[in-house]
This record gives C-alpha cells, sequence and structure tokens, in this order.
C-alpha cells in the first residue's frame, strides 16, 4: 500500500510539471502573434508647425512713454506730502514741501551780508568821490588815490558776490516745493512725509499725458531676434479681439538682475488707441524670423537617456516610428524642431509614454475624427492676424495641435 500511494503521488507531480512546460512553450509562441494581431489604438496626431505659423505672446502693461522721477534739488526732511499715487496734476502743481527751517535761516544770514557789502560799497563810492576832488588840488598824490580806487573796486565785487549769494539762497528756498515740471498723473509714490531725502533723490514718479506704449520683459534666449523698429500686434484686455499694429521702439542692453529679463517699450502705431495707464495688454511677435524651423507641442517629445524623440505615424501602414529630433529652447506650449522632421511628417502629440514601436494606431484629430493620413493635405501654415478667440462654437484645422 505504501509503494502504490508514493507512485500515485511522482505520478501526478510528473503530470503537473509536463502542464506547466507545455503552457510556458505555447505562452511564448503566442506572444509575437498576438502582438501582430493586436487591435489598432487611437493616437491623437498632428503635424509640425512652421515658425511662421505660430506667435509668441508677451505680458505687458501700459505705460508712458515718457515717466521722470521727480526729487527735491536741495536735501532736508519732508514735511508734507500734498499728492497719492494716482492724483493729475498739472504743470507747477505743488507735490511736496520740505521743512524751512535751515533754508529761512540762511536766507536770512545772506541776506545781511548783502546789505553789509551794500554799505561797503556806497562808504567806498563816497570816499573815491572825495578823494577825486582832492586828487585833482593836488592835496593827495596819486598813489593815495589808487589806493582808494582799489577799495571800490573791492567793494563793487563784494557787493556783486552778495547779489549772487542772494539768489542761491532765495532759489534754494524755492526749491524746498517740489512742482510738477508737466501735466500728468501719479503714477508711483517713493517716499513719505517726515522721511530725510538728498538731493536728487526721487521722491515721485509722474506719467506725462502724451504717448503711451507697452513695457514688456523677453526673456533671454529669445532677445537676439527682437530689433528696434519691429513690428508688432497689441491687444488690451479691456478690448479683447481688437488688435492694434505697433512696433519695439526701446531695447534694454542689459539684463534686469533679478528677472534676468530686458526690458522692451512697445509703442502704438496710431495715436488715438486710448489706452489708460495701468492697463494689462498682449504682445503679439510674428515668429517669421525662423520661418525655416518647425514647431511641436510639448506633449509630443519624449526622452530615452539624454535623446528626445518623437513618434512618427507611417501613413501607408499606419504603425509608429521612433524618429530622434534635435530641439531649441523650450517655450510656454511648443518647442522648436531643428533637426529630424518633415513638414509632411504626422507626430504623435498625447500619451507618448504609452507607445511602442511598430504599434498600430488609428490617427484622429482634436474633435476625435478618424484621419486618412495618406490623402490629408499638408497643414495651413499661415499664421493669423489677430489672436483666435477659443470659444466653444470654433472648428480648428485637423492639424491644429495647440
Amino acid at each position: 500500500m505504501f509503494r502504490s500511494v508514493l507512485l500515485s503521488r511522482v505520478l501526478s507531480g510528473l503530470i503537473a510539471t509536463g502542464m506547466a512546460v507545455g503552457a510556458l512553450s505555447l505562452q511564448g509562441c503566442s506572444d509575437p502573434e498576438s502582438e501582430n494581431k493586436a487591435p489598432a489604438r487611437p493616437a491623437l496626431v498632428a503635424q509640425p508647425l512652421s515658425a511662421d505659423a505660430s506667435q509668441d505672446v508677451f505680458p505687458g502693461e501700459v505705460r508712458a512713454r515718457y515717466e521722470p522721477e521727480l526729487g527735491f534739488r536741495i536735501g532736508g526732511k519732508i514735511s508734507q506730502r500734498l499728492v497719492d499715487v494716482g492724483d493729475r496734476v498739472s504743470e507747477g502743481t505743488v507735490l511736496a514741501k520740505l521743512d524751512t527751517d535751515d533754508v529761512s535761516l540762511k536766507l536770512d544770514a545772506v541776506r545781511a551780508q548783502m546789505a553789509s557789502a551794500q554799505a561797503d560799497h556806497n562808504l567806498a563810492s563816497s570816499e573815491l568821490e572825495r578823494y577825486r576832488e582832492l586828487m585833482e588840488r593836488n592835496v593827495i598824490s596819486r598813489s593815495q588815490f589808487d589806493s582808494f580806487e582799489s577799495r571800490y573796486d573791492a567793494s563793487v565785487a563784494q557787493l556783486r558776490q552778495a547779489r549772487a549769494n542772494l539768489k542761491v539762497a532765495r532759489n534754494q528756498a524755492d526749491y524746498a516745493s517740489l512742482k510738477a515740471p508737466r501735466d500728468g498723473v501719479i503714477a508711483q509714490r517713493l517716499a513719505e512725509a517726515g522721511q530725510v531725502v538728498a538731493a536728487g533723490q526721487a521722491v515721485f514718479v509722474l506719467a506725462i499725458d502724451g504717448d503711451r506704449e507697452v513695457r514688456i520683459d523677453l526673456p533671454e534666449q529669445d532677445v537676439g531676434r527682437f530689433k528696434i523698429g519691429m513690428p508688432v500686434a497689441i491687444e488690451l484686455w479691456s478690448r479683447p479681439g481688437q488688435v492694434f499694429e505697433g512696433k519695439i521702439r526701446e531695447l534694454s542692453p542689459a539684463a534686469d538682475p533679478r528677472s534676468r529679463t530686458f526690458e522692451a517699450r512697445v509703442a502704438f502705431e496710431n495715436a488715438s488707441v486710448g489706452a489708460d495707464l495701468g492697463q494689462s495688454a498682449r504682445v503679439f511677435v510674428s515668429g517669421a524670423a525662423n520661418a525655416d524651423v518647425l514647431s511641436i507641442p510639448l506633449s509630443a517629445l519624449t526622452a530615452e537617456e539624454g535623446n528626445t524623440y518623437v513618434w512618427v505615424v507611417n501613413p501607408d501602414a499606419l504603425t509608429l516610428q521612433k524618429t530622434p529630433v534635435e530641439v531649441g529652447p523650450y517655450q510656454e506650449q511648443v518647442v522648436p524642431v531643428l533637426s529630424g522632421l518633415q513638414p509632411q511628417d504626422w507626430v504623435v502629440t498625447a500619451g507618448t509614454q504609452l507607445l511602442r514601436e511598430g504599434q498600430r494606431v488609428i490617427p484622429v484629430d482634436r474633435q476625435n475624427r478618424q484621419l486618412d493620413l495618406a490623402e490629408a493635405a499638408p497643414a495651413e501654415q499661415a499664421a493669423p492676424e489677430a489672436p483666435a478667440d477659443d470659444s466653444a462654437d470654433a472648428t480648428p484645422s485637423p492639424d491644429a495641435d495647440q
């Protein structure tokens, strides 16, 4: 009985082992066939856009063309601040005043010096007349007369110096009041009443009435392609869809030490835009300077071991091919492709981490419509003249990936 039980256990183990080996062999033989017969999965595809079909957008703020910093011409303690940010002022309006105690004392001292110099001059003048008469009667010598004449000339010079000092003292007393040089709006307040300021220290920033422009910040990698006089398009947030012509009027020669961006000023071509100070705006810059460079969405890129790839769809077999590409500086939503792609190629723009080489796909567009890549025409590359309205009823082209 013990021998029969042992024999049955050995037979059952051999049967189980054979079944496992058979299952593994069947599985190894069926994997390639299952991959080839796997159903195709939908894939969102698009064609690369040329750089002149895209636009870079830079947020900005409407500023005055002339924004001088106003400060006192003398140092002292601010006793009164008469305006605040946003106040409209006219030419000659007093904006702030300094404590005038020291200035008044100095003015009194200079007036006293002026009175003393005037008295010395009057005395020297009368003595000169008397000694001239004495010399004519040969009562005094010529050398004595020359001495009194020299004293008179010195009194004239001292009187002239005293008058100049008096004018300076009066001007300094007048400088204790900070006045607006032109009509405009107070854009910034940089000092407060009770603060001691030095001569020339900025107290207010005045936005002078007249021309308006948009201030934008350009990143380091893009500043090289901007030139003074370059045409751009401007859109105000308060007036969406209305585009104004403009041009780059000024480019900063140095980067901001904090943001590492370059300030640029964009002037309106039309003087009657009616933009208000502080309004938000967007500046659209065409990519025509890089017309030979293609761009694709950031979601189309995939990386492996430091190399960048995209998945290109074979239009005849509808299979995927992993294609290496060389890309340029990354932008907010797209990235330029310097080499590796052709304008007629179709690339997968979503779910690239789930794809594999040779996989069969069903190309679809943003509206989930199936595309016939073999008969599809090349994508339109014309750039829009104005920012498009992303409304729900708008129907983009099949290859419009962004």
